[in-house]
C-alpha cells in the first residue's frame, strides 16, 4: 500500500522544518560590533561634510554586513548580488535562507526588507525592519528603511518619528531632506 499524498506532504514539511531548526542551531552569534558602531556614530555626528559622513557610513556598512560565519556571508553576498541585478525573487530566496539559518543576524532581516521595499510590499518590509531593529537597535539603515516604509504606508507621524531617531544618530542621512523645511516629513508649522 502506498502512502497517501497528504501524508507525504506532511512528512516532507516535517523533515524540512526539523532540518531548518537544526541548521539554525549551527549558526554562531553575529559578531558584536556595538563598540565600533558607537564610535562611528559619534564620528558621523561630528562630520563637517557629506563626503566625510558617507565615508563613515560605509564603515558602518562593513560592520552590519559582517555575517556570523562564512556560510552566512556567502548567502548574504549572493542575495545582495541578485538584488543589485534586480533578481528580486532570487534575492528574496537567499535572504529567506539567511534568516532561516541565522535568525539572530539583523542584516538578514534588513536585506530582506530592502527587497520587499523594492517590490513595494511595504508592510512585509516593516515586519523585517522591526526585527532588525530589535536585534540591532542602532542600525541606522534599518531605521531609515523603516521610515521610508512607514511613509509609503501613509503612516506619516510614525515615519517622522523614526526618521528623527535615525537623524539623531546620523544627521547626514540622504533621507534628511524629507524632514527638512518643505519636506514631506517636516514637522507641521516648520515649513518655509
Amino acid at each position: 500500500m502506498t502512502p497517501r499524498i497528504p501524508t507525504l506532504i506532511f512528512a516532507t514539511a516535517l523533515a524540512v522544518s526539523v532540518t531548518c531548526a537544526a541548521t539554525a542551531e549551527t549558526c554562531p552569534p553575529a559578531p558584536d560590533h556595538t563598540e565600533g558602531l558607537d564610535l562611528l556614530i559619534a564620528e558621523v555626528k561630528q562630520a563637517d561634510t557629506e563626503l566625510e559622513a558617507r565615508r563613515i557610513a560605509n564603515k558602518m556598512w562593513e560592520f552590519w554586513a559582517d555575517a556570523p560565519n562564512e556560510q552566512a556571508q556567502e548567502i548574504l553576498k549572493r542575495g545582495m548580488t541578485k538584488r543589485a541585478a534586480w533578481d528580486l525573487l532570487g534575492a528574496l530566496e537567499d535572504f529567506d535562507a539567511l534568516v532561516g539559518y541565522c535568525p539572530n543576524y539583523a542584516e538578514g532581516y534588513n536585506q530582506r526588507a530592502f527587497v520587499n521595499f523594492l517590490r513595494e510590499d511595504f508592510a512585509t518590509a516593516l515586519v523585517d525592519l522591526d526585527r532588525a531593529l530589535e536585534l540591532s537597535p542602532n542600525h541606522i539603515a534599518a531605521m531609515s528603511g523603516r521610515a521610508l516604509s512607514l511613509l509609503a504606508l501613509d503612516r506619516i507621524d510614525e515615519a517622522r518619528t523614526t526618521l528623527d531617531d535615525a537623524l539623531q544618530l546620523n544627521p547626514w542621512l540622504p533621507e534628511r531632506h524629507l524632514a527638512a523645511p518643505g519636506g514631506v516629513l517636516n514637522i507641521p508649522g516648520q515649513e518655509l
